[in-house]
């Protein structure tokens, strides 16, 4: 039995990780996640970094061990184009590679010969299984990361003069929480854990995606979209390259506005959207069993 080491010293929340660690005790290994590089013992059978930054440092102390590079993304302004360079010429060669997509590897410039796998966001299996025990008490719902909403201001006042009424599901911002005040409509839950989450997803009729239209955030995956549609729940986007690719692969299923929509364009979305899917039995390939079964990265345990 081998151990995997995870390195991730940032704090973004990284659902890969639980889902890593399940997967690798049915491969009949271990696996432990350090928040610092300097408690990975120096016996470590494999050292997975969440890139992020890469110790040279502890590359050399660790030069037993057996390292993957993982770039669930490229990285964000500002300066994203010289963290990226910094990256790419600062970070040791590992022995594997592991990348969201083949656009992040290309962003990122790393096209060498080392091995590398491609892993996409997944959802675990009781997104896939969930279902709503009553009718919905919201129009819409909203997860993820609340500071992104600043950028779509036109937009909940939009769809507050609608009279739809929006779930939020996050750790809200204090100066958000303030602007937000006048809006009855809105509601927010704060932080809750992954286990509770479709049940809340199930209290809204339409799933709610805004991702501010910048590089790499309108190339790469939105984990909650994907959570919205392995609950069942029709989605409403705004118009970007990612989301446009999901909504033609589920057709009928993903609604796509611009951000500046009147109000009455978002009541009429909300009426043509579909119901919430009972049996998403077609969306196997969505969760984390199927998006981790066959990577290449597992040859090196």
């Amino acid at each position: 039995m081998s151990t995997v080491h995870f390195v991730h010293s940032g704090s973004a929340y990284l659902p890969e990780l639980a889902a890593y660690a399940s997967h690798l005790r049915q491969l009949g290994h271990s696996s432990q996640v350090h928040s610092s590089a300097d408690s990975v013992p120096d016996t470590a059978d494999l050292v997975w970094w969440i890139c992020g930054r890469v110790s040279p440092q502890h590359t050399q102390r660790l030069h037993r061990s057996v390292h993957v590079h993982e770039y669930a993304s490229a990285s964000v302004a500002p300066a994203a184009w010289l963290k990226d360079r910094i990256k790419q010429l600062t970070h040791p060669r590992p022995q594997h590679r592991v990348f969201q997509s083949d656009w992040v590897r290309q962003r990122m410039g790393l096209t060498d010969a080392v091995p590398y796998s491609l892993r996409d966001m997944g959802v675990p299996e009781h997104f896939l299984n969930a279902q709503a025990l009553q009718a919905p008490e919201f129009d819409l719902v909203y997860l993820g990361v609340m500071s992104r909403l600043n950028a779509f201001w036109p937009t909940l006042q939009a769809i507050h003069q609608a009279g739809l009424s929006l779930l939020l599901i996050g750790e809200v911002p204090t100066a958000l929480q303030a602007r937000l005040y006048k809006f009855q409509n809105i509601h927010s839950i704060g932080r809750i854990l992954q286990d509770d989450v479709p049940a809340q997803l199930l209290r809204a009729r339409a799933g709610l995606n805004l991702m501010p239209e910048v590089l790499p955030l309108t190339e790469q995956t939105s984990t909650k979209m994907l959570e919205y549609l392995a609950t069942g729940l029709p989605v409403m986007s705004n118009h970007y390259p990612w989301a446009q690719r999901v909504a033609r692969q589920h057709a009928g299923r993903v609604q796509l506005l611009p951000t500046h929509s009147p109000a009455h364009a978002w009541q009429a979305a909300l009426a043509h959207a579909p119901k919430a899917q009972a049996d998403r039995s077609h969306l196997r390939a969505m969760s984390w069993a199927a998006q981790l079964d066959n990577l290449p990265v597992w040859q090196l345990l």
